[in-house]
């Protein structure tokens, strides 16, 4: 397990991670919206959602390698599933939780449409939508590295087996601080952009914008 083996898985996690949690974001957000906003099929869908969150996303691991195989594509589905969630039921609650004087307002105005969901629904949404990512971010971590366990043959979850198979505990807390430092420089990262994103929601809230 040389240094340019590492890199490479280093590479790979990365990778699926940034796929899988793209796309968690994207179909959580999306999702969040159609459902918060039209009652029949939030309460047709709340027992199938509760029930598959409730259900954690590495049990599905042998569902997802009968499926997809032990390839790329296995990874990207249990990160994206397992991310979705903490997002998708922050933006139902926050949809949920636009005053209804928002929407007369807009109405009055006469905003409808896209044009209502970009300037209301949306801005009203967003510091929920990035809570769940806040959520979202160590969660993708956690299940990159166990998705990378079961069988791959490369990834920071293969490099930690291979290590522990072969009693290199030092590549082992290599792994295990790598991984604390990867959680806290995507977070940091995260937060730069949310600062950026949700810099009018601060001064409107009066908080610090450092």
């Amino acid at each position: 397990m040389d240094r340019g083996e590492g890199r490479t898985d280093l590479l790979s996690s990365l990778s699926n991670l940034g796929v899988g949690l793209g796309i968690g974001i994207v179909v959580g957000i999306l999702l969040g919206l159609v459902i918060g906003q039209i009652p029949f099929v939030r309460y047709g869908l709340t027992p199938t959602l509760e029930f598959i969150r409730a259900i954690p996303a590495t049990a599905l691991l042998p569902f997802a390698i009968v499926i997809f195989g032990l390839g790329d594509e296995m990874k990207i589905f249990i990160i994206a599933l397992g991310t979705m969630f903490p997002i998708l039921l922050n933006v139902i609650d926050g949809v949920r939780g636009i005053p209804r004087e928002s929407h007369d307002t807009a109405r009055s105005f006469g905003i409808t449409g896209w044009t209502k969901q970009w300037r209301v629904v949306i801005p009203a949404v967003m510091p929920r939508a990035v809570a769940g990512i806040t959520i979202a971010i160590p969660l993708s971590l956690i299940l990159v590295v166990t998705s990378e366990m079961r069988g791959s043959a490369e990834g920071i979850g293969a490099f930690l087996i291979t290590a522990q198979n072969s009693f290199n505990q030092t590549a082992v807390w290599g792994v295990i601080i790598l991984l604390g430092l990867l959680g806290v420089i995507l977070t940091t990262i995260f937060n730069i952009i949310e600062r950026r994103l949700l810099a009018w929601d601060r001064g409107l809230h009066g908080r610090d914008l450092s």
